[in-house]
């Protein structure tokens, strides 16, 4: 089964815990997911299946979406609900304004510490396991970009937010970070990603939803249609003559390509056989084969 399914992580599963289901109710061993969520949050975790795995690559940077709530009064050493206190309990009595002056220190370029209890790597050895050690972890900053953190309600110790992120971002850093610049303390109460990439949740499925349709032989009706994959690179439908010279790695002439640095080469309406990348005028030569044969 080669394809992308988008599922909608419940929270209490780990992202790996998703990839397992899907490879037992698919049949399919090479199951790969696109950024993880961590195992309290829900929504939008896209999945490539069989040879689209190759298509990985193209989505390490992927721009994410999410809605959710920090909890102020208190520090975890998580940054998330899962956590052990980290802090005292604390009043909170913030107002609206305050609020919004904090949260716009962590809007546009920023360096952020990662979560000690992170998949982070400290000298080779995930954050996280040290973490649980209590060990110290030392975590470099990194630069991240929070394109949108807008604070939707402040409900007494509750803050509902939605975040528009580069890759690599934790909202359980800035919840942390929040709840120390108001001076109360904070962490991450609940998290939904709701875009990932060109994925939406209005693409997701459970996974009651895709064991019934393993159930019934329909898992093929809730991919992604390939070509709303990868928007950004233009689309171009190949000939018989194309399709053979790329199945055997040869390059092609896409004159109507002159432009593109990188293209996706169907075959049909739905076969998506290659992302090619431009050698030489309108030389193309296959950089990631996806199907080969008739």
């Amino acid at each position: 089964m080669n394809g992308v399914l988008v599922i909608d992580k419940p929270s209490g599963l780990t992202s790996h815990d998703v990839v397992g289901r899907v490879r037992r109710l698919a049949g399919e061993r090479s199951v790969g997911h696109l950024g993880t969520l961590d195992p309290m949050a829900t929504g939008v975790l896209p999945l490539v299946l069989g040879r689209t795995t190759r298509l990985a690559q193209f989505y390490t940077g992927a721009e994410k979406e999410y809605e959710g709530v920090i909890r102020l009064g208190f520090a975890t050493d998580t940054y998330d609900a899962m956590g052990e206190p980290a802090s005292a309990p604390q009043a909170v009595n913030v107002s609206a304004e305050q609020v919004e002056a904090a949260a716009a220190r962590f809007r546009g370029r920023v360096e952020q510490a990662p979560p000690p209890f992170s998949a982070k790597k400290v000298a080779g050895v995930p954050a996280y396991k040290l973490a649980r050690k209590k060990k110290d972890v030392d975590l470099k900053t990194v630069e991240v970009e929070v394109k949108e953190f807008t604070i939707l309600a402040v409900e007494a110790e509750r803050l509902r937010f939605r975040a528009r992120v580069s890759a690599g971002t934790y909202l359980r850093s800035i919840a942390h970070d929040l709840g120390a610049a108001l001076g109360v303390g904070g962490h991450l109460e609940s998290l939904r990603r709701t875009l990932a990439g060109e994925f939406r949740v209005e693409d997701a499925h459970t996974l009651e939803q895709l064991e019934a349709a393993a159930h019934s032989g329909e898992i093929d009706a809730m991919l992604i249609h390939p070509r709303r994959l990868l928007p950004e690179f233009p689309s171009v439908t190949a000939n018989d003559e194309q399709a053979s010279r790329i199945a055997t790695g040869q390059a092609v002439n896409l004159p109507e390509m002159s432009r593109a640095r990188l293209v996706k080469v169907f075959r049909g309406q739905t076969d998506l056989i290659c992302i090619a990348q431009r050698v030489a005028g309108t030389l193309f030569h296959p950089k990631i084969v996806l199907m080969t044969g008739n």
